[in-house]
């Protein structure tokens, strides 16, 4: 039978590696090179993760945007096969010689030391238990967690020194970890949310391949909030003409699973994540094409994009503050954001190393 060539593969959300911005020359896959065959109806190729041990050796890492809600991170990784073809983290990739594009999703890095870092960070005199976030350019509970638990190995040393933690993720895979999770929710130590961006299965199987469903992201909501752990829902990205009327269904199925809180932030299309996601929207959603795009700008001050800190967090014109308005007025009702979550670092402290001299109390 005759092969088809496909420009989509399985499980992922790119469509190609699209030029890197920082090097001069790039490489354009023709059929054969893809090796994306239709071989029988129905069936086709994957293209395989590989990963690349990263031998930096810090794992802290300090935020200076003054627009993101936290100051310092850990990524375990970096890199993201849930392949999420909005994401904002791909022109990170670039950095490193790769495409923003497949491999992204496809060539993960991997800090194998991590935990071991994070515990020599932590034992320095110079921090103090600040709040730390997982993760700022990945996803902590990305499908390769499941097998190399390196999230879960900080979880351990960060419960061990009783310091906090916040978290944000698209992958059930959180749950594992609600054994280490509950007892650092007894002194303030974490929080969890949950990234939705729509409760369309089809949707989310094609945008967000590798992530968890949205059924499954409503259960763990709902096994974090009863396991005692403070929990949320952050509706990530709300993308213009294409999930923003779903605001008020996702944030009313999340809390009926339990969630406490909520925030939402609109789509952002910074750099190399831009020839992404407008592959994507012409393959997937060809007829609404000029739709979705009109919408974008529409919060963008007629732009795809913006860069300026503070807008590029919640948009402009009037159907961004339209999106901000629903929100409140969603949240209001629901009975979400009443009551601040706030983690402590009161309880932060070097747990005995061996070699430390020790102390007596004579009354």
């Amino acid at each position: 039978m005759q092969k088809e060539f496909r420009k989509d593969i399985r499980g992922r959300g790119a469509l190609s590696n699209i030029a890197n911005r920082f090097l001069s020359t790039h490489f354009e896959a023709t059929e054969e090179d893809h090796d994306n065959y239709l071989l029988e109806e129905g069936e086709r190729s994957l293209l395989a993760t590989e990963l690349i041990k990263d031998t930096s050796r810090t794992i802290i890492t300090k935020n200076n945007s003054p627009d993101v809600g936290f100051d310092y991170s850990i990524n375990c990784y970096r890199g993201c096969e849930h392949g999420c073809a909005y994401c904002y983290a791909r022109p990170t990739h670039e950095y490193l010689g790769y495409s923003a594009g497949l491999d992204f999703e496809s060539k993960i890095h991997v800090k194998y030391e991590a935990p071991q870092l994070l515990r020599e960070a932590l034992l320095k005199s110079s921090w103090d238990g600040q709040t730390l976030f997982m993760s700022g350019v990945t996803d902590c509970y990305q499908p390769i967690e499941r097998k190399l638990k390196l999230t879960r190995g900080c979880l351990e040393v960060l419960s061990e020194f009783k310091n906090p933690v916040g978290m944000i993720t698209k992958n059930a895979l959180v749950t594992r970890d609600i054994d280490i999770l509950q007892n650092m929710a007894q002194w303030d130590g974490c929080m969890v949310f949950l990234s939705i961006t729509t409760l369309d299965a089809d949707l989310a199987r094609n945008l967000e391949p590798r992530t968890s469903t949205p059924s499954a992201k409503l259960a763990a909501i709902e096994k974090l909030s009863a396991a005692g752990i403070p929990t949320g829902v952050n509706v990530a990205p709300v993308i213009p003409g294409l999930t923003d009327q779903e605001l008020p269904m996702i944030l009313k199925a999340a809390k009926e699973a339990g969630a406490q809180i909520a925030g939402f932030v609109p789509l952002r299309l910074p750099g190399s994540v831009l020839p992404v996601f407008d592959e994507w929207v012409k393959t997937h959603r060809p007829l609404r094409y000029d739709k979705i795009m009109s919408a974008i700008k529409d919060i963008r001050d007629g732009k795809l994009n913006s860069a300026e800190f503070g807008d590029r967090m919640r948009g402009s014109g009037p159907r961004a503050e339209h999106i901000r308005s629903l929100f409140k007025l969603t949240t209001r009702r629901l009975g979400l954001n009443e009551k601040d979550i706030n983690l402590s670092s009161e309880h932060f402290k070097r747990p005995p190393q061996a070699g430390d001299q020790l102390s007596f109390d004579l009354d």
